[in-house]
């Protein structure tokens, strides 16, 4: 046999060996072999945390009692454990800070690059870690665009109504009766971005709201979905003519402090403002404002609508006080902006200081 026949042999039994090799693995995940999802496994919870519901404008537990959330934001899941900083650690630092509530910002970019059945894990976790600290979750899909015209304020935003619509089915589905999962957050900012992300309409986004609420309630009724209003989830006046038509959910606000601008930055026009846009849903509807702090105008990561001399933590808080409003600071994470920890040796900055003290005043 010449050189030429055995090398041309040597080939032809390398491919057929890779094309063996390559069968053998893919023969237990063919598409009919895939199981059926599942649910997870509540056997895993060390607390009973009561299942929260809507009662008029007031979240409530189990005996009817108001319930008012005061936590935090923390990084997305994936961005944490990329950053070896995904563990249970944080989870009761996040408690010893006074939270009584988590919201799990997941980006579509994490979820899709992560992958579905790996990101469960990550949320899975995170329901085991807040459950042993008695704190409730709150699922936020963190896009920011006008989901409709699918145009998004960065790639990591990107996704589709379908691919949303399937997150909340698959979300839905998995924590089912899971009591520590108290909000789905149906999207995070929604806004047209003065046109650049084509043109918002509150009746095409209150119609989509409704679709996915039924596709959450199909799966599990006691939890609830909060929805977003435009202007980066700002502006509730469209409710006002036009509700979502649905039972049972809430209204998020993400009030930053540069949102409102009155002529005179007094702690009454600011209130004027914050009532006109979003403050009145609370008389109606619970309101969670999901997002809220701020940032001096030389501090890390400083921009707009963050920047605030700190004027703006008890004005704010005081305001949702008296309407009875819950509440989530943005974000517990020394990188994204504004931050409540300077480094991983959790030390507070000057929001996180005071939001510590706020939510400790309530344990």
């Amino acid at each position: 046999m010449n050189f030429k026949s055995i090398a041309i042999a040597l080939f032809t039994l390398l491919v057929s060996a890779n094309i063996f090799a390559a069968d053998k693995k893919t023969e237990p995940e063919g598409w009919w072999g895939q199981p059926y999802p599942s649910q997870f496994d509540t056997s895993q919870l060390t607390k009973q945390l009561d299942f929260i519901s809507v009662q008029g404008n007031q979240l409530v537990d189990g005996s009817g009692q108001q319930v008012i959330f005061k936590g935090m934001n923390i990084a997305d899941p994936d961005k944490l454990l990329r950053e070896g900083q995904w563990s249970e650690k944080l989870f009761k630092e996040v408690k010893a800070w006074g939270a009584n509530i988590v919201r799990l910002p997941i980006h579509p970019i994490s979820w899709q690059g992560h992958g579905k059945e790996a990101y469960f894990k990550l949320i899975d976790q995170a329901i085991i870690w807040a459950n042993a600290q008695e704190m409730y979750i709150i699922i936020d899909w963190h896009s920011i665009g006008y989901l409709p015209s699918e145009l998004f304020q960065h790639p990591m935003y990107d996704t589709t109504m379908k691919e949303t619509r399937t997150f909340w089915k698959d979300i839905a589905f998995r924590y089912s009766g899971v009591s520590t999962v108290a909000v789905y957050e149906l999207f995070n900012e929604p806004t047209d971005q003065g046109g650049r992300a084509g043109k918002a309409n509150w009746l095409e986004w209150k119609a989509f709201n409704e679709e996915l609420i039924d596709i959450i309630y199909a799966h599990d009724k006691k939890v609830v979905p909060l929805v977003a209003g435009f202007n980066w989830a700002y502006d509730l006046r469209p409710i006002q003519q036009n509700p979502v038509d649905r039972k049972g959910i809430a209204y998020a606000a993400h009030p930053y402090p540069q949102k409102a601008k009155p002529t005179v930055k007094s702690k009454e026009n600011f209130f004027k403002l914050w009532e006109e846009v979003w403050g009145f849903a609370a008389k109606d509807y619970p309101v969670i404002a999901t997002e809220l702090g701020w940032v001096k105008a030389d501090g890390k990561g400083a921009h707009i609508p963050v920047i605030n001399d700190g004027s703006y933590g008890p004005q704010i808080i005081e305001f949702m006080q008296q309407r009875g409003i819950s509440w989530v600071a943005w974000v517990f994470d020394p990188d994204w902006s504004p931050t409540m920890i300077s480094d991983w040796n959790f030390t507070p900055t000057q929001q996180g200081a005071f939001f510590k003290k706020e939510m400790l005043k309530h344990e």
